[in-house]
């Protein structure tokens, strides 16, 4: 029989899917590819709320699936090699956008033998419309979006995370993906960062704004995303406070908190020894970790020590031995921080700390070593990459030259051409 191909990814099937599997019926055998859980979070960096097992199973028992393989390549080229299906189904939704790049793709596959691409138009309704938001709703619920940072550092050779400070940054990271190179690639999380939090708010970095309003801040872009969240704090602040902070986190679904190994008024790194900064000792950062990890209730949640050393010319030796002794302690991952524009010292501590702990999470956040590229750092055993501040430092130019601009013409028609539309922006917010 002819051969015909279709790929989910869903973890709820609907008419939508149901009318994929009809259409797909009247040409021939079908077969379901489910997409693995690897290929799912480099396609949409969504990972379900099921297991890949249990996908596998739902799409078996849908009336007219002939059989289910495993896809593990977004681009489908393992399976049209192996397969060589005839055709292959798919909503016309892909005609369009950075998915876009995949159909091209899978039209250049075909071509070789004659398969054909069936665009099945889209289904969506109020029904439709309705379960695909209590999907991303589901996802965006705090035991779902709490370990999904574990699952990507498993999943990804290097987690990609972007800075957001609003509901609306939380949506430009969420929602923003690129096709490059014929590959689509957008961020896997999001950090919230002390420094932009404060800086939104008008208020130095120095531990001012209290954890009810930065929690505040949480909630803003927790009710409108979905993706994992990594906290700023600082200092951790007092021992017997942190405990505290750690659990608001985990209710709040937020997957790790990174704390840094200084203590008194807090100063940021970026200053190093320009201004007094007092690092911890071993001892009292470790007891803080401890304190933390014990009174966490989930095994989801990280703490990541974060390691002020090479910032406060404290030197190699001071910084692997702190970073053996806070994850002896408990930490979950250590993020090594540097202000040097060469990233050499950090490749350093990432490869020595790799030749002795192949397993805990490094964390790098290159605002100064900007030069060094995501594989590069994972080359050298890096698992997080934290693009710390560029939202904040992107917007604050442009808002002050079209202010100048204003103040300069008495009018706006000068500074037009280089706005977003407002109905362009709101596109982002989604509607209940």
């Amino acid at each position: 029989m002819t051969t015909v191909y279709t790929c989910f990814c869903t973890d709820i099937v609907h008419e939508g899917h149901l009318n994929i599997i009809e259409e797909a019926r009247k040409r021939g055998r079908v077969i379901v590819g489910c997409l693995s859980d690897r290929a799912i979070i480099r396609y949409n960096k969504i990972i379900p709320t099921i297991s890949q097992n249990e996908r596998i199973k739902l799409y078996r028992s849908i009336p007219g699936v002939d059989e289910v393989v495993i896809q593990e390549d977004m681009f489908y080229d393992d399976v049209i090699t192996l397969i060589r299906p005839k055709y292959v189904l798919h909503g016309d939704n892909w005609k369009k956008g950075p998915i876009s790049a995949i159909r091209a793709h899978v039209v250049e596959l075909l071509s070789v033998y004659g398969g054909e691409i069936v665009d099945v138009p889209y289904t969506y309704n109020e029904k439709v419309k309705k379960i695909d938001l209590q999907c991303r709703e589901k996802l965006a619920m705090p035991e779902y979006r709490r370990k999904r940072l574990r699952q990507l550092i498993e999943m990804t050779p290097i987690v990609k995370v972007m800075e957001a400070h609003s509901g609306l940054t939380g949506l430009i990271v969420e929602k923003t993906v690129v096709e490059h190179n014929g590959r689509l690639d957008q961020f896997d999380a999001m950090w919230i960062s002390s420094l932009c939090d404060s800086t939104a708010k008008g208020k130095p970095d120095i531990e001012l704004v209290d954890m009810t309003s930065r929690f505040r801040t949480i909630e803003d872009i927790t009710e409108v995303t979905t993706k994992p969240i990594i906290f700023d704090g600082d200092t951790g602040g007092l021992t017997e406070h942190f405990v505290y902070t750690v659990r608001s986190l985990e209710r709040m679904g937020v997957s790790a908190v990174i704390i840094e190994d200084k203590k008194g008024l807090k100063k940021n790194s970026l200053f190093g020894t320009e201004v007094e900064q007092t690092q911890a000792t071993i001892e009292e950062f470790s007891e803080k970790i401890a304190a933390g990890k014990n009174a966490q209730l989930t095994d989801d949640f990280m703490i990541i020590a974060r390691l002020e050393s090479l910032i406060l010319d404290k030197g190699m030796g001071d910084a692997l031995e702190r970073a053996r002794a806070f994850v002896s302690a408990g930490a979950d991952g250590i993020m090594i921080h540097s202000r040097k524009k060469d990233p050499a010292e950090i490749l350093e501590f990432c490869d020595k700390f790799r030749a002795e702990d192949k397993a805990t999470p490094l964390v790098v956040v290159p605002s100064s070593f900007n030069v060094i590229t995501e594989k590069e750092l994972s080359d050298h055993g890096v698992n997080i990459v934290i693009y710390a501040n560029q939202l904040t430092r992107a917007a604050f130019p442009a808002m002050q030259q079209t202010a100048e601009d204003i103040l300069r013409y008495h009018r706006a028609k000068e500074v037009d051409d280089r706005l977003m539309p407002i109905k362009q922006i709101i596109t982002l917010i989604d509607e209940i």
